[in-house]
């Protein structure tokens, strides 16, 4: 797996937290953390969690996802996700909060607010 946080090229304001390979009850412990250590700090908070390269993904990954994204709209802020693969939207459907963690194509995607299914339109025409 290993998950990392990165500053975003553009804003200094995103922060970007990336994890591959499987999230579950053995390898959140250190995805909660990578998330954690990209709230750091005071002021407002924009997080985009990359799971493009996550292959699965369970339950175990909703209350770390659910405590940032409460953190990030306190601190008038928010976090979005980026996936592409039926994993996460199923976990997502599963906990009845697609609406609250929508599907973003990618990091800039993300950053600038195009949900994954405008984003492809958008590129089709």
């Amino acid at each position: 797996m290993g998950p990392h946080s990165d500053l975003f090229d553009e804003p200094d304001e995103l922060r970007v937290v990336r994890a591959g390979g499987e999230l579950d009850l053995t390898t959140v412990p250190a995805f909660a953390q990578e998330l954690k250590e990209a709230r750091h700090g005071t002021g407002r908070l924009f997080v985009v969690v990359d799971l493009l390269d996550v292959t699965f993904m369970d339950g175990s990954v909703l209350d770390p996802l659910c405590a940032a994204w409460e953190e990030c709209r306190g601190r008038l802020g928010w976090l979005r996700v980026v996936h592409s693969r039926p994993g996460p939207l199923l976990v997502f459907r599963a906990a009845g909060l697609v609406g609250r963690f929508p599907r973003y194509a990618s990091v800039r995607d993300a950053w600038t607010g195009v949900l994954a299914d405008r984003a492809l339109e958008r590129r089709a025409t």
